[in-house]
């Protein structure tokens, strides 16, 4: 019953661990991007010349922003589907 209880345990923390760092990361994900967009729209109401360069960095910074979260939720679904502890425990 020892097993069945630190199993529970495990799977009770990853669960929580997985939502805190999807969560995290979409919070910082669109903190970033109301940041980003704000700046770019404030420098092309100063220099409306320099639209076309801006937006072309704009969509790159976008897709590095965009990276970060998407990474931490392929970790997520790593840490969810892939549990060595409950296999370990399931084979023995």
């Amino acid at each position: 019953m020892e097993t069945l209880a630190l199993l529970a345990n495990v799977q009770a923390s990853t669960a929580l661990a997985i939502g805190i760092m999807v969560g995290l990361a979409a919070l910082g994900a669109g903190i970033g991007m109301a940041l980003m967009a704000g700046k770019f729209l404030e420098s092309a109401a100063r220099q409306p010349e320099l639209i076309p360069v801006l937006q072309v960095r704009m969509f790159l910074t976008a897709g590095l922003i965009d990276a970060a979260f998407i990474i931490t939720v392929g970790v997520a679904l790593m840490f969810a589907f892939i549990n060595p502890l409950a296999t370990a425990f399931a084979a023995g």
